[in-house]
């Protein structure tokens, strides 16, 4: 199983970033499978640093093996979505940047991808139309729109099927709005697509 992830896919969340300039295609990185963390079960804040942030994400499951997809067919390559998390230790990452260094040690780490449960498209009326969002501690402090990325996820499935051979069961986090912040020891998140509950767990 392979794991992808999808930057810089929300314009004000580069705003606040401070990445102003739109991409022209994908720009992605990989997470271990090891950071995939399920079930609810709590996370546990690492002790290699101090600041862990939070990236709400839609997650897409691949269920058909797919090489050089062409877009208008990208949709026969999955049929079912999750909310996740792409947590980030934001420290190490300043470092990475600073240093031109990559960004694994950051982004993928173990359990640095809870994913809820998957529910099928066919609950969503327009699946370029899914609004989500996560509380900690009974407050909203991200929310998104799955009309607001600047790829949709056809484009996504099929420019990463340029370069990999898309399996089934491969996951691919398909980009965080804007909101991130961090998270901290005791905290509760809940992650919602539209209305409904999908993940609910603690920081430990």
């Amino acid at each position: 199983m392979k794991i992808f992830a999808i930057g810089w896919n929300y314009r004000d969340h580069n705003k606040e970033l401070g990445h102003n300039k739109l991409p022209t295609e994908p720009t992605f990185f990989m997470k271990a499978d090891t950071a995939l963390l399920k079930d609810n079960k709590p996370f546990f804040y690492p002790d290699f640093s101090q600041q862990i942030d939070y990236e709400t994400e839609i997650v897409v499951r691949i269920d058909k093996l797919g090489k050089g997809i062409d877009e208008q067919f990208a949709h026969r390559y999955y049929s079912e979505i999750a909310l996740g998390i792409d947590f980030t230790a934001r420290d190490l990452q300043r470092r990475q940047r600073m240093e031109g260094a990559p960004w694994e040690i950051c982004k993928s780490f173990d359990n640095s991808a809870p994913v809820s449960p998957f529910v099928s498209l066919n609950v969503f009326t327009d699946k370029k139309n899914i609004g989500f969002h996560l509380d900690i501690n009974g407050e909203t402090v991200q929310q998104g729109n799955t009309g607001d990325m600047i790829f949709t996820i056809d484009q996504i499935v099929s420019y990463l099927s340029r370069f990999f051979t898309l399996k089934t069961g491969d996951l691919i986090f398909t980009g965080t709005p804007a909101g991130i912040g961090q998270v901290h020891i005791g905290d509760r998140l809940q992650g919602y697509l539209e209305e409904s509950l999908m993940f609910d767990f603690l920081i430990k």
